[in-house]
């Protein structure tokens, strides 16, 4: 590949790069900032928020007007298309990781394209200053290096959200079936315990919230109480949630003590929980060896040994 083909290739992916950028930052900077209508706020309206009515923690709050859906909306008007053909796939990898909404898809679409350009850019003009390029091969396999980044970055991000969300949700559950057993003892009825439950943890769990509220609009709008569980399992991701939905649609259908079996089930998450801590406290001390190893085995080698070092080159002195 001769010296002129790479550098074509190179300000090609540069010029993309910058009208990608170009695209994004273009809505942002024309949109005008109503600072009369944002202050206009009623008291009747303030208080709604303060109270957490408008602007505070709900089971499911809507953020219409999205910047993103502005941004994305924007983008295909102009021409590029934000479809992918595993849209399904992606769509669920999406909603593990928390990102439910319609246009998550082509927002991660979008992220992708742009950090596939923008990272050779960036790579080629760190290297056109420092000058580091010594030769087109050098330069060529920087580049491939810096766009499988881009490429592969956004999808380590989600994988990590994903597991980070699948986590706090496990171990939140063990609190919500503790308030579900006391509200069921006290008379609520299990499609009634997952609205209040909801609404009790939704500042402590927020994740676990959003599963609770999706139940009972489900529930509301009519769906059979086993779908809308196994919509929960399948949205968390979770094993333990997924063994808990059946648990309560099987003690349903025989008739079993819904109390009694969410008491023991409780138990086993508790315990469960305990049983994850005490494994990440017995992994310290291997952790803590590497570094031990690393960093202080060197010193004491050199404070033992430079006595006799010191005193060894004395004696041929």
């Amino acid at each position: 590949m001769s010296n002129d083909l790479v550098s074509y290739l190179i300000l090609a992916a540069v010029f993309g790069a910058v009208v990608l950028a170009v695209l994004a930052i273009a809505p942002s900077l024309g949109r005008k900032v109503d600072l009369a209508s944002r202050l206009s706020t009623t008291p009747t309206a303030r208080e709604a928020s303060a109270r957490g009515g408008a602007g505070g923690p709900t089971l499911r709050n809507d953020h219409t007007g999205n910047l993103w859906a502005k941004l994305i909306s924007e983008v295909e008007k102009r021409g590029l298309s934000l479809d992918d053909t595993k849209a399904d796939v992606l769509a669920e990898r999406l909603a593990l990781a928390g990102y439910t909404k319609s246009y998550a898809v082509r927002a991660f679409v979008l992220i992708r394209s742009v950090l596939t350009l923008a990272f050779p850019a960036m790579a080629y003009l760190f290297m056109l200053v420092t000058g580091s390029a010594s030769s087109p091969m050098d330069l060529y396999m920087v580049l491939v290096v810096a766009a499988a980044a881009g490429l592969y970055l956004p999808n380590v991000i989600v994988s990590s959200q994903a597991s980070n969300r699948k986590q706090e949700i496990l171990n939140g559950f063990p609190d919500a079936l503790d308030l579900m057993l006391v509200c069921v003892e006290a008379g609520l009825g299990i499609d009634a315990c997952f609205a209040r439950v909801g609404q009790e943890i939704v500042e402590l769990h927020p994740k676990l919230a959003d599963l609770f509220a999706g139940v009972s609009l489900e529930l509301r709008a009519g769906r059979p109480r086993a779908d809308a569980l196994k919509n929960m399992a399948k949205r968390s991701g979770v094993a333990e949630i997924a063994s808990f939905a059946t648990l309560v649609v099987q003690s349903d259908k025989l008739g079993a003590s819904i109390g009694q079996a969410l008491k023991v089930y409780a138990a086993e998450m508790r315990e469960g929980r305990r049983m994850r801590a005490e494994e990440k406290a017995h992994r310290l001390p291997v952790l803590l060896s590497v570094p031990l190893v690393v960093f202080l085995l060197p010193t004491m080698i050199g404070v033992l040994g430079l006595p006799a070092v010191i005193q060894m080159r004395d004696t041929i002195m």
